[in-house]
This record gives C-alpha cells, structure tokens and sequence, in this order.
C-alpha cells in the first residue's frame, strides 16, 4: 500500500487488491444515491470541515449524468471476482492501483478503480496507434494507468464519491491522486474510459484530453408490451423483427431465462463452452477464466440474467447480462450452433422485452455493432478523459482528438435519422 497526501486532512492510499478495501466502505461510494435514499451514511464533523458537505450536489447527481443510480460494475463484489478469478491480475497485464481517498481517521470518502497495465487489449477505447505513435518517437507508452472497469465497455462513474462528501471536492482529489500515481509510477499516461457524463465534465474540466465515441441502446418510452414497442417502429422494420424472431425459434429452440439459484455450475460449464468458443474467434484469448462467472454468481446472483437457448434438452447458445436498477446491460454471448436469427433474438429482443417486463428504462448491448440500429436501438455518445505526462505527445494526441470528436458527433447525427421509429406524419 502506498499512501499520498491530498491535503493536510486527507490523504490517498493506493491498494493494490480491492479485498484490501472493505466493501462497504467501496459500496458506499460506488451507490452513493442509494446510500443516501437508504439512510445508511452518517455524515461526521470532520468530514464537514475538511470537504464541505452540499446535498444539492448529491440530488443532481442523476441529472449530470449518472444514467443508473446502481452500476453492477463498479460494485466490489464484480470487482472482487474479476481479480480473485484471476482474470484481471498482474498475470493478465492488469495490476491494481485502486485509489482511495480518506480522512484523518481513516474513513472512506471516494474511491476509484485504477489498473496500472503494460498493454491496451480489454479496454474498447483503442490507444494502440498512440501506444505505436510514441515508441516510435523514443517514448515508452507502457506502463501507463486505465482508469475503468476490465473487460466492460460500459459507462458507468469512475470517480466513486461518497455521500456526504462535497462532489466536485471528492472528484477533484481522485484526478489529483491519478496524476500523482502516474508520476510515482514512471507511466506514460492516464486513461479513464467509459465515464459517467458528470465525471467526464470534471476531468475535462481539471485539463485531461477529451474523447468521444459511439454506443447503441434501447430506450425504454413506457412501452406496455413488445408489441407495444413494435408499434412505434416503421411498418418495415416491425415485419423484419417479428420475421426474425419466428425464424429464430424455428426447429424448436426454446429461450430460458435464468437468475438467482437458477445459475447453476452445471449451466455455467455450458455457458462457459458458449464464451470460450465465441471468444476465441472474436479475441483469440478470451478475457474472463472460468472461476468468475461462479465467483460473480456467488457473489450478486440477483443481478444477473442470463439467457440461454435450449433445442430439446441441450444449450445451445447464450447471453450474459447485469442488472441495474433502471438498465439490463448486455455483456457475453455464444453459441456452438448456428440458427438464423437467434444472436438477435437472444442478445436484442430478449433483453428488450426483460426490461419492458420489469419496467427498466433501457438496455445497454455492448460495444460496436450497427446493426443493432435496425433493431430499435439509437446511438449515443461515450466518454474518456486522458492525461498525457510529455508535452509534446499530449499536443499531438490533443489535435487528433479534436477532429475525432468532430467525426463522432456528425456520425451519431448521420446514424439517428436512420434510426426506424416512426416519424410524427406516421409511416
């Protein structure tokens, strides 16, 4: 554990094993607008004095950008399972660093999850040609530090602030103490990926790079039923989906859902078989090891879907997803046989019907992937802030930046007017 001072009153310790941070004090801040509607954090006089406390900060928090008040990903217990699998570890090229930010007493007030890595796969924001850029240069690009959560393209808050706490102070210290690591750790850069929009505009704010990219999710707008949610799509695109979906069901597939005890080890082995294949193909090495798909089913059963295709009595293909609050988030999928259709029936319109189901507002599937547009799924805007230590590189980086960012948004402009929702004249 190494420790740096952030103020006379507070300091950041770095941990290098999140077991080594109580998962409490971790939770608090990850689900600080659940600690607060839960009543389960007492604000101390010497937080008051040393980060002043502003409730109003607190109740916007939804409003700047907090798209779901519990993110399954940044809880300790998805955390925990990443790195006891051995699946984010110093073997695997991600070694922690996680920040924590405390008081004179050594209560907790922000935390946030930091990785320091020797390569870019498992990220989804793609730094290789900086990483190339800056070797060729004479740099070393490697090691540098990843601000997110391993292996998940989802955005989620990145600087975890306890209620309580003074918001802007709190996120303030973290970016501090992220520069300060990255300093004591002789890395190249800072990279926070897939933050929240409230987060972002502070890195941004205190100078980090801006960088913008591109995901598709559905929306829920009160829709009733599938059906309903047919209904408000062009008479095209509702005869594509229903065709779709019969045909994905032909040949007596039968779709399952599964949560809670329903997760066996038994479906995880099938499960398993499903993601190692599709992984392989995909990534050549699949990111996750076996033990944590048990771990993480262990540890938060409740919040986990996981949709299985079955022909008779045999599995036949998969799809992994978390459950938020408000959102069903997409995660894994695979399959050992091939049926027309069934990818989207499984990943797209099972999770669309979940969420209608159970009155969630949106569903998150991922990375990539246009041709989820068709399928009622709209574009939006994903955000990361970068901190570059050379000048020089960080100038460079900075006018690449610019123009990406140009790009991104004509393109999410260009993608929505293809999106297949009726227009107002009806279609």
């Amino acid at each position: 554990m190494d420790e740096m001072t952030a103020s006379p009153t507070f300091q950041i310790r770095v941990e290098n094993a999140i077991r080594n941070i109580a998962a409490g004090d971790w939770d608090s801040c990850a689900n600080a607008l659940r600690a607060i509607s839960e009543s389960k954090f007492q604000v101390t006089e010497s937080i008051r004095e040393g980060l002043e406390s502003k409730p109003e900060a607190l109740e916007s928090k939804h409003e700047e950008g907090f798209s779901d008040p519990y993110n399954p990903f940044v809880q300790h217990a998805f955390l925990a399972s990443l790195e006891e699998s051995g699946s984010a570890s110093v073997k695997t090229g991600w070694l922690p660093q996680h920040l924590v930010l405390e008081d004179e007493e050594k209560r907790v007030l922000a935390v946030a999850p930091c990785y320091l890595k020797n390569h870019s796969r498992g990220e989804y924001v793609f730094d290789h040609g900086w990483a190339d850029a800056f070797e060729r240069a004479g740099g070393n690009y490697y090691p540098k530090l990843q601000v997110a959560v391993p292996f998940t393209p989802v955005t989620g808050p990145r600087l975890l602030v306890g209620p309580g706490v003074n918001v802007e102070s709190g996120r303030a210290a973290l970016i501090g103490g992220m520069v300060e690591l990255a300093k004591l750790r002789k890395a190249s850069s800072v990279h926070v990926t897939f933050a929240d929009r409230a987060g972002f505009d502070a890195m941004t704010d205190a100078g980090m790079l801006a960088r913008t990219d591109r995901q598709f999710h559905w929306h829920n707008r009160d829709y009733r039923t599938f059906e309903d949610f047919l209904s408000a799509l062009s008479s095209n695109k509702r005869k594509t989906i229903r065709r779709e979906r019969r045909e994905a069901l032909a040949s007596g597939v039968e779709i399952v859902r599964l949560t809670g005890s329903d997760l066996t080890e038994e479906i995880w082995d099938r499960f398993f078989d499903f993601y190692m294949d599709t992984g392989s193909r995909k990534w050549g090495t699949p990111y996750l090891t076996r033990e944590f798909f048990s771990l993480v089913a262990a540890k938060m059963p409740d919040r986990i879907l996981l949709i299985m295709a079955k022909r008779g009595a045999e599995y036949i293909a998969g799809a992994l997803n978390f459950l938020g609050d408000s959102t069903v988030y997409g995660r894994y999928w695979g399959a050992v046989e091939h049926q027309n259709f069934l990818h989207f029936e499984v990943c797209y319109y099972q999770a669309i019907e979940y969420a209608i189901e159970h009155g969630l507002r949106s569903v998150e599937a991922g990375a990539q992937g246009e041709h989820k547009l068709l399928r009622g799924y709209v574009p939006v805007p994903t955000y990361s802030a970068h901190y570059i230590a050379n000048p020089s590189f960080r100038r460079a980086v900075a006018d690449y930046l610019d123009r990406e960012r140009q790009y991104t948004e004509a393109e999410i402009e260009h993608l929505a007017e293809a999106a297949p929702y009726r227009r107002a004249s009806g279609s």
